[in-house]
Formats: structure tokens, C-alpha cells, sequence
């Protein structure tokens, strides 16, 4: 190579060699090389071998080189150009020399230049640590904190059509934010959070559903339709989503939006889609035209749960819904829907939407927090979430237990307005702030109870202290509302209508979902006292507006496409996260090894109509003797009391297992539960 450059330029590219050798000293100096004595060897024979070389030349040959001789090799072309001799070698000089660099540059400068530019960083770092360590770390810090909040803020300049490593970053950062804030989160009195790495993590980071020229190709067929069924205007944006991109269309003044909503099926017959689905953009003169996608994007569960939004949500009913059609996260708060109602056909996405949805609150409320009671007449869906903390009561699958489950819900619901206005509270938070008062001041309340008469007819009472503890969240999920109606309609639907007006300000929530979306389902009181809705596909425009009150729920895609309807807004399009039965079973299974269930008894035996009623209530017969006394044996043993753990113990029913812990009560070994369903061994 050193020949070559001689050999071109002659005694013109000393100065660069100079320039070479004093840059490598310098480099090697800071680095350490394999074999360096040996190249260094080398180098000087090298050198040794050049000045034997320079006394055998003749270098008056080497003023110009090759170059310098180009004027004369090139006499005709230099003839017809009127410059003299000196500027023709400047130039020629110039143009190899280019010439050379850039092949330079292509086959070995693209291969290397990394790892020097990383070596030389590294000198650089690490004679800065040297000389300051202390003001370095302060100056990285900062770097950090500036580069975080540009990449955030960076997402309001670049729309996800140009962003690729810049939301590829993000999401590493997102991630990286995520695993901090689970770290320290995953205990709560005791409770521990289950990980999010149950939950399988997205390959695909990007935010590009659909590349820039596909959207305009799309919208220019869009565009000539709507021209073909004379619907004039023109498309002025386009979004993409997961599954659908929309395209905003304002029409020429005249047109009428019914009679564009009204082509929807024919336009999609003349673009050779599924299905299109046209409505009004709120405020504005945009019609909005919503486009599947050829290739759809799957959300995950995961997606949702690791953003800072949804771990600095201050709502703490907060559930992750989806992406909507920009692909921008969608969450819910349940305080404020306060009850929800979900509708949709088989396999549009409902049951992995009530999955989703039960996944939001345990990784966020631990069961001091929120219980659950699930009603499942199906017995396939939410049976996988038996034996949970959170659960009030094993998941109900019988009909007729559903309706006592609902009962003990409004005489829960009645007892919970009794303590607030007892303390003169209006709402649970307000109660469970002053509760949390109280007993950091160690204050005690008692109220005054009559147990009797006197001999001479007077009352005698009995002043009885308070046991002041925080309310749980209550959160009723009905997976099928149509088994239960076709069971017990008028009870069911008086029982509903109470907790759907009552139980808001008493911290009780219902979420009930049906894939027959009838009238005789979906009922006038029911629709009335639950305003937030979902609606997955269904097979008709009648039954879009029983849920919605509108159409377009025929149109969706289903697999988790959906209608989310607000009260006093237009229903939103999202595309549902997707959680699979495997990542459930291994929450519920972590769950379940990481925390003790506590079961309310009563919560599905009726005293009036339980035909177990009078069993182990008066004199015993020596199976049943027999029976409880191994109950009792088990219960002084290992110091368990509820009605699942003698269930399981004893492999019997729910209703025996209830009837023994009551009497164990009448006898005073167990006390009696308290509003969580403890129960305290009274003997030793």
C-alpha cells in the first residue's frame, strides 16, 4: 500500500505520512496490541528497508510520480484544454487522490471504523476517569435524564408513519422503566405481585401497521370509489392502527353523512374488503372511514400493563382495554363507568376481554384491596381462577347460587351504608381515609346494642367496641347473563338493577357480559343503569343498537375488535389485547403458591332454602359424629378455619363443609367471621 501511494503521488504525500505515523504513535501508545514488539520489529525493518531503497532510486523521478507525468501521457485531451501545466497537475492531483480515499473508505475505512471509533472513546473515558471520576458520574446523569426526556417527547414531533429506532429506544427504555418500578412494587402486606413475565413479551416493537406507500395506494382506490357512487369530497388524512387505518374524507357541502354511511357495505364490495365502517368525526366536517388492514397486529396483555401510564394511573380500578385505531393505549377506570356491560358473539373476543380485565386488577390491587365474586353458569371460563386471594367465594357455576350470591352482594352493599353513615362519609374512599385516621390515632368507636330484658321489662344493653378495618373493592364479574335469566329472570334482573344503582358510592361493581344481545337479555332497567359499554362483532344491526344504541357492531372484525362506548360520547374503535389460557393459568398458579384464600361462608347459602339446612343442627348420628369430629381435629391442628380448606380436606360439599363451620361457631371454637370472612381458633 505505501509503495502504491509512492508510486501515485511522490514527495506531495510526505506531509500526510507524517500526519499518519504521529496519529498511530498516539494510538498505540494508549492501546494494548497483540504481538506488539513484533509489529513494532517489523515497522522498523520496514523503515530500514525504504532508506536502502531511496539511495538505489533516482528521485528526481519521484518529483511528481505518476501524476506529475499525466500531461504527457494525456498530450492530445491536454492540447484541445487551455490551462498550463501546473494547474492540469493540480487537478489531476486532486481527482486521484479522491479516487484514492474513497476506495479507501469502501473496503477497508466501513469495516473499521466501529471498532476505532470505540477504542478511541474508550481512551478518552478512561483518561477522563482518572482525572475527574466524581463529576463524570454527575455529568452521565444528566446526559440520562436529558436523553429520557427527549425520547419521550420526541413522539409528539415524529408520527409513527417515519418512527422506527426511535420507538424501538422508547420501548427498550419503557421496559427498562417497567422492571424498576415491579421490582420495587411486589409486595404489599404481604401480598406479592405477580411478575410480567408470565405475560409473553411483544417481538414486534415498531409502531408502523402499515407502511406510507400502502395508505396511499389504499386511499387513491378509496378515493375513485367514492367518486363512482358520486360521493364527492376529498381525503385529506390517514391514520394506521393495529387492524384498521382511517382515512378522514371531507365530503363537498351538500352531501348527506346517512347517505355515506349508508355505501358502507357497498363500498367494501367495491374494494374487495370485509367490511368498512364509516361514522361522523366528533367536531368536526371529517367523515371517518375505517379501512382493515391486510395484515393485523396482535396487542398483548403486556404492551398495556408495562407503560407508565398505566403504572401512574391514579385510578386504582384501572383496566387496559386495548389500542385504539392509532394505535395509542386505551385504559378505563371502573370507579367511574361504574359498571360495565359487555356483549358479543362466540369468538369475538368477550371471554379473553373479561380475562384481560381480571389481569388488570390483580397486577394492580392485592386482595386487601379488591375481592372478586365470579359467577360462571358456563363452569369452563373463570373456573381456571378458583382458589385465588381475591375471591370472596369459590366461582359460582350453579344458577340458583348465583342468585344467593347476588342477595349477600346487596346485603353486603346495605351493611356498607350503614358504616358510612355511621362515621357521616358519603363514598368508600372518604370512609376508608378516615378508618386509616382512626387508627393511626388509636381512636376507638363503640356503638350501644340491646341483648335482652330485665326482670322488670327493662332493655339491657351492651356497648360493643367497633372493628374499624379498610374496605375492600368488590368487583362482580358475570361471565353469561343469559343462563342466569333464563334461571331466574325477575331476580336476577331485580338484583342487578339494585347493585347497578346502589353499590357505586359503596365501592361495588358489576361487569356482566352475554353473547345474546336480545331484549329479553339486555333489558330496559339493565341498559339504563349500566351506561359504559363494550360491543364485540355481532351478527346484526339490531343488535348493535340494543348494546350501542347505534350500528356498526355488525361491522367489526372480530378477535378482540370492538366498540367502547362512553356515556356522552361516540362509541371508540379498539383492538383488544390478547392474553392466552397458558399465561392466566400460570398467574392464577403463582397466585394461588404466593397467597392464602379466605372465603366468606354465607356468601351462597341461603338460610331459608338450603336443603342442607338442618344437617349437623340437632343430635348427631355417628357418620356425622364422625364427621365432625375430624373437622374439629383439623381445624385445632392446623389452626385453619374456613369453609374451603374442610371442603378440600374432607372431600365434601360446599353446603356440609358450611353447615360444620357454623356449629364449630355455636360451640365457640371458631369465632365468627369477620368482613373479610377470618375466623380466629378460640381454643387451644
Amino acid at each position: 500500500m505505501a509503495d502504491i501511494i509512492w508510486q501515485f503521488f511522490g514527495f506531495p504525500i510526505i506531509p500526510l505520512i507524517f500526519f499518519i505515523i504521529s496519529s498511530s504513535l498516539i494510538y498505540i501508545k494508549e492501546l494494548k496490541i497483540n504481538h506488539f514488539y513484533l509489529k513494532i520489529f517489523f515497522s522498523i525493518s520496514s523503515c530500514i528497508f525504504l532508506t536502502f531503497l531511496m539511495f538505489c532510486i533516482n528521485l528526481n523521478n519521484f518529483r511528481y510520480a505518476f501524476i506529475g507525468f499525466l500531461p504527457y501521457m494525456l498530450k492530445p485531451l491536454h492540447s484541445k484544454i487551455n490551462l498550463s501545466n501546473g494547474v492540469q497537475i493540480i487537478i489531476w492531483s486532486f481527482c486521484f487522490l479522491i479516487s484514492f480515499l474513497y476506495s479507501f473508505n469502501i473496503f477497508y475505512f466501513y469495516k473499521k471504523r466501529n471498532e476505532y471509533k470505540k477504542d478511541i472513546n474508550n481512551i478518552v473515558i478512561e483518561k477522563n476517569d482518572k482525572k475527574q471520576p466524581k463529576k463524570r458520574e454527575l455529568i452521565i446523569e444528566k446526559q440520562e435524564e436529558k436523553q429520557e426526556e427527549k425520547t419521550i417527547n420526541d413522539d409528539d414531533f415524529f408520527p409513527p408513519i417515519f418512527a422506527s429506532k426511535k420507538e424501538e429506544k422508547k420501548v427498550v427504555k419503557k421496559v427498562e422503566k417497567t422492571i424498576i418500578k415491579e421490582v420495587k412494587n411486589t409486595n404489599h402486606n404481604g401480598y406479592q405481585f405477580p411478575s410480567l413475565n408470565f405475560l409473553k413479551t411483544p417481538t414486534d416493537t415498531s409502531e408502523i401497521y402499515v407502511p406510507k406507500e400502502v395508505m396511499i395506494e389504499t386511499g387513491i382506490k378509496l378515493q375513485k370509489v367514492l367518486n363512482e357512487f358520486d360521493i364527492k369530497g376529498q381525503i385529506v388524512n390517514f391514520k394506521s392502527g393495529p387492524i384498521v387505518t382511517l382515512y378522514e374524507f371531507e365530503p363537498e357541502v351538500g352531501i348527506r353523512s346517512a347517505r355515506i354511511i349508508g355505501l358502507s357495505d357497498d363500498i367494501a364490495r367495491a374494494m374487495s374488503i370485509v367490511s368498512v365502517r364509516i361514522s361522523v368525526i366528533s367536531g368536526t366536517n371529517l367523515m371517518g372511514i375505517e379501512v382493515p388492514n391486510e395484515k393485523r397486529k396482535t396487542v398483548l396483555l403486556k404492551e398495556l400493563l408495562m407503560t407508565d401510564e398505566y403504572m401512574n394511573n391514579k385510578a386504582k380500578l384501572c383496566l387496559a382495554l386495548g389500542k385504539d385505531i392509532t394505535g395509542s393505549p386505551v385504559y378505563a377506570n371502573l370507579e367511574k363507568m361504574p359498571h360495565l356491560l359487555v356483549a358479543g358473539t362466540t369468538g369475538s373476543g368477550k371471554s379473553v376481554a373479561i380475562n384481560t380485565i381480571i389481569m388488570s386488577l390483580l397486577y394492580r390491587l392485592s386482595p386487601e384491596e379488591c375481592r372478586l365474586i365470579m359467577i360462571d353458569p358456563k363452569m369452563l371460563e373463570l373456573s381456571i381462577y378458583n382458589d385465588i386471594p381475591h375471591l370472596l367465594t369459590p366461582v359460582v357455576t350453579e344458577p340458583s347460587k348465583a342468585v344467593f350470591a347476588l342477595k349477600w352482594a346487596v346485603k353486603e352493599m346495605n351493611n356498607r351504608y350503614r358504616l358510612m353513615s355511621e362515621l357521616q362519609v358519603r363514598g368508600i374512599d372518604s370512609y376508608n381515609e378516615k378508618v386509616r385516621e382512626l387508627i393511626k390515632t388509636n381512636t376507638k368507636l363503640s356503638r350501644t346494642v340491646q341483648t335482652g330484658f330485665d326482670e322488670s321489662g327493662k332493655p339491657i344493653t351492651e356497648t360493643i367496641e367497633k372493628d374499624l378495618k379498610p374496605l375492600p373493592f368488590i368487583v362482580i364479574i358475570i361471565d353469561e347473563m343469559a343462563d342466569l335469566m333464563l334461571f331466574a329472570k325477575k331476580d336476577i334482573n331485580d338484583l342487578v338493577q339494585s347493585l347497578a344503582q346502589k353499590a357505586r358510592a359503596a365501592g361495588m361493581h358489576v361487569i356482566t357480559a352475554t353473547q345474546r344481545p336480545s331484549v329479553d337479555v339486555i333489558t330496559g332497567v339493565i341498559k339504563a343503569n349500566f351506561p359504559t359499554r363494550i360491543s364485540f362483532q355481532v351478527t346484526s344491526k339490531i343488535d348493535s343498537r340494543t348494546i350501542l344504541n347505534e350500528q356498526g357492531a355488525e361491522q367489526l372484525l372480530g378477535m378482540g375488535d370492538m366498540l367502547y362506548l362512553m356515556p356522552g360520547k361516540k362509541a371508540l374503535r379498539v383492538h383488544g389485547p390478547f392474553v392466552s389460557d397458558g399465561e392466566v393459568e400460570a398467574i392464577t398458579d403463582f397466585l394461588r403458591e404466593n397467597g392464602e384464600v379466605q372465603y366468606v361462608d354465607d356468601i351462597v347459602a341461603d338460610e331459608e332454602n338450603s336443603e342442607f339446612s338442618g344437617e349437623f343442627g340437632g343430635d348427631l348420628d355417628d357418620k356425622e359424629k364422625d364427621i365432625y369430629q375430624k373437622a374439629v381435629d383439623i381445624v385445632l391442628s392446623d389452626r385453619k378455619a374456613s369453609t374451603s380448606y374442610i371442603q378440600r380436606k374432607l372431600s365434601i360439599g360446599y353446603n356440609k363443609a358450611a353447615t360444620i363451620i357454623e356449629r364449630m361457631e355455636e360451640e365457640g371454637i371458631i369465632s365468627h367471621a369477620d368482613h373479610v370472612g377470618r375466623r380466629e381458633i378460640l381454643v387451644n
